[in-house]
């Protein structure tokens, strides 16, 4: 692997759905060899592109895991990872965007900055990385780079600034002028292969002059030399131009932004000029770890080879091979046979065989360098692990993971299938820190969590190819609860006559509301009940519990006092208390006015404030209270608690109500009660079921 860090660009292409990403990364790899055919994304008879190897997103034209790849171009090594649109797999962009230098923001030309857009700038501010922005798609109807120029500056607050401008829009769209060299260039041959330079048309000197002026103007911040030549009208060299835009977008206070489309195959090698130019190489970005063995204390790490060893495991893979670790090196270098810690369980770990991505295909190395992104295999770790030296305790900066939203419950059609779906189960959540899965206990299916239905349903669909795991999905059922209302009280005797010792034990009380789960008070005085029977009173009524005589949902918040009572000397027995306890039980509750309560969850969508009021009558529709929404920018943010089983589907329908731009979180709040006419259709579902049952 290249070792002038200088020449090293490890860099990612974000966008949302359908702006054109993957096509693009098949463009870069065709120019710079590292293809000899160009695949389209959506191709003929399963071909897909090239970046996309599961059969999933060959068949549904989109990216699903992100893809790393290397390639070579003008002498420099760049390394590059083809991240998803989709808002379901967002923790696939995370996990990139944490670990690489710069990235380019691939912008419809006629849709412009989408929501997706809103969500890969936020997590590229999260991590401070430098991006240029590709306007793609210049050739479709309807095609605005300007427009998108504007919407970077007002939807994004990005400093944008064209550095070209096109020659021809729509079916006209010919090439590009570049505003820093003043030339125009031409895509000629079968694929675009051939850039040639030529002088501008007429036609379009008027409109580039024009832009060249308000580019020098905002680019001259960033350089006295090039204030200076402007102000003095002396010449202005390509040069001071380019170290001035370079300087403005290693800041993140200068977004460049160039043209063309990647599928008319137009712009891709100037763009790839721009990645070299302009984004950050090793050398250029501050990586900072904790120290463990100093309270957390930040070190600025350095690409030096020669230094301890750090390196992130970013990405896990479960390959033909095994185990395949992505890994990005910080500091020293990772040698075959080199003996590593792994930081979060002090494991000791032997770098076997290093590998450098392409897609699907990996060509063996003898080392990764710092500043390099590689794999490894055969090493067992979790995502987000860092790797050391041995003699030095450094972690680095955990990723940003969000919460699952959304469930399903899963059963298999048969034991086989028990058994693959365990392996998928294993192997998925180890693989993705956003995908989850538990049994639950009260229903004893297996309910699995990701942060959208598109997110469940590949997961699902993967586990019946991948693992011929025949799997049927249901609702996820929601977990009411039980309770009571009021006190009430019991003096319940049990007696049992069974020829020989009976049964008898007779416990009096009271119950009432609380705030605990379950809360048992013993004020029995003068031996009423002995001792040795009272534990038994207290089971009676905590099994009693686990089944509410109402609907049989647990209950919960009782608070039981037992202050009376009679026993035997030969019938009563521990068996014979807990009857008892049973039965006070049963004759308190009814008593007590039970009611049933439903998991509230707390509720936060993120919104353009165009789409405020809608979301929230989409809440409202939904049995939902809003605490209150407050503007931040361009966007809302709308906070409110809603029962869960109101939610279901609520992505969807969230989705289409606000044009795709919307997202929301949702987490467990509380128990509240259920209102009566929810809680009598709760009731005539239960009828029914057991009904079915008998």
């Amino acid at each position: 692997m290249l070792r002038d860090l200088q020449k090293v660009r490890n860099i990612g292409i974000s966008a949302h759905i359908d702006s054109g990403k993957t096509t693009l990364t098949e463009r870069i790899l065709f120019y710079t060899d590292r293809i000899h055919k160009i695949n389209e994304v959506r191709g003929k008879e399963g071909s897909g592109a090239y970046m996309d190897s599961m059969e999933l997103e060959k068949e549904r034209g989109i990216t699903i895991a992100s893809a790393a790849t290397h390639c070579e171009w003008d002498q420099n090594a760049v390394n590059i990872i083809d991240t998803p649109g989709h808002v379901d797999f967002t923790v696939e962009v995370e996990r990139s965007l944490r670990v690489l230098d710069g990235v380019i923001l691939v912008l419809c030309s006629v849709s412009g900055v989408q929501s997706q857009s809103i969500t890969v700038d936020q997590q590229m501010k999260r991590y401070e990385v430098p991006c240029i922005a590709f306007v793609n798609k210049c050739d479709r109807s309807g095609a605005n780079p300007e427009r998108v120029k504007d919407q970077l500056r007002e939807k994004l607050g990005h400093n944008a600034v064209l550095l070209q401008i096109p020659i021809g829009l729509e079916e006209k769209h010919e090439g590009m002028v570049d505003l820093v060299s003043m030339k125009a260039y031409f895509f000629e041959g079968d694929s675009g292969q051939e850039v040639v330079e030529k002088d501008i048309p007429p036609e379009v000197m008027d409109d580039a002059q024009a832009a060249r002026e308000i580019m020098l103007d905002e680019v001259s911040l960033f350089s006295d030399e090039l204030t200076e030549a402007v102000l003095e009208e002396t010449e202005i060299t390509e040069e001071m131009i380019m170290e001035a835009v370079r300087t403005g977008t290693i800041s993140r206070q200068l977004t460049p932004v160039f043209l063309g489309s990647a599928y008319k195959n137009k712009g891709v090698q100037p763009l790839l000029d721009a990645v070299i130019q302009y984004l950050p190489s090793p050398l250029d970005i501050e990586n900072e770890a904790l120290d463990l063995d100093k309270e957390e204390e930040s070190v600025i790490l350095e690409s030096d080879f020669d230094k301890p060893t750090v390196a992130l495991a970013f990405k896990l893979e479960d390959g033909q091979y095994g185990q395949l670790t992505y890994i990005r090196v910080y500091q020293g270098c990772i040698n075959k046979g080199d003996t590593l810690i792994n930081t979060r369980d002090g494991k000791k770990i032997k770098a076997g065989r290093l590998i450098r991505m392409h897609s699907s295909e990996m060509e063996d190395v003898e080392a990764i360098p710092a500043g390099h992104i590689g794999a490894m295999f055969g090493v067992d770790c979790a995502s987000g692990d860092t790797f050391v030296n041995p003699g030095i305790n450094y972690t680095m900066m955990p990723m940003h993971v969000m919460e699952p939203v959304i469930s399903l419950s899963l059963s298999p059609a048969d034991n086989k299938s028990q058994i693959n779906m365990s392996k998928a189960l294993n192997r998925f959540t180890k693989e993705d820190p956003t995908f989850k899965t538990y049994v639950d206990k009260e229903t004893g299916e297996t309910i699995i969590q990701g942060m959208g239905e598109l997110h469940l349903e590949v997961y699902v669909e993967r586990m019946k190819r991948e693992y011929q795991a025949q799997v049927s999905t249901g609702q996820p059922i929601v977990a009411y609860r039980e309770t009571i209302t009021q006190k009430a009280v019991f003096n319940y005797t049990h007696k049992k006559q069974t020829g020989g010792a009976g049964q008898f034990g007779r416990v009096a009380g009271f119950i009432e509301p609380c705030d605990e789960e379950f809360e048992f008070v013993n004020k029995i005085t003068g031996g009423r009940i002995p001792t040795q029977y009272i534990p038994a009173c207290e089971q009676g009524f905590s099994n009693s519990m686990d089944k509410g005589p109402k609907l049989e949902f647990p209950v919960t918040g009782i608070k039981v006092t037992i202050d009376d009572g009679a026993f035997h000397a030969v019938d009563s027995s521990e068996m014979a208390f807990k009857s008892a306890a049973r039965g006070a039980f049963l004759e308190a509750y009814a008593k007590a006015k039970p009611v049933i309560k439903e998991p509230i969850m707390k509720v936060v969508i993120e919104t353009p404030n165009e789409f405020q009021g809608a979301c929230m009558g989409l809440i409202n529709q939904r049995r939902g209270i809003i605490q209150g929404s407050q503007e931040e920018g361009v966007m809302s943010v709308i906070e409110s608690f809603v029962p869960l089983s109101e939610m279901f589907g609520f992505s969807t329908v969230l989705r289409s109500g606000t044009q795709g731009k919307a997202q929301y979180t949702m987490e467990f709040n509380s128990y509240k009660q259920v209102p009566q006419s929810v809680a009598d259709e709760i009731m005539k579902k239960k009828l029914e079921e057991k009904n079915q049952s008998k």
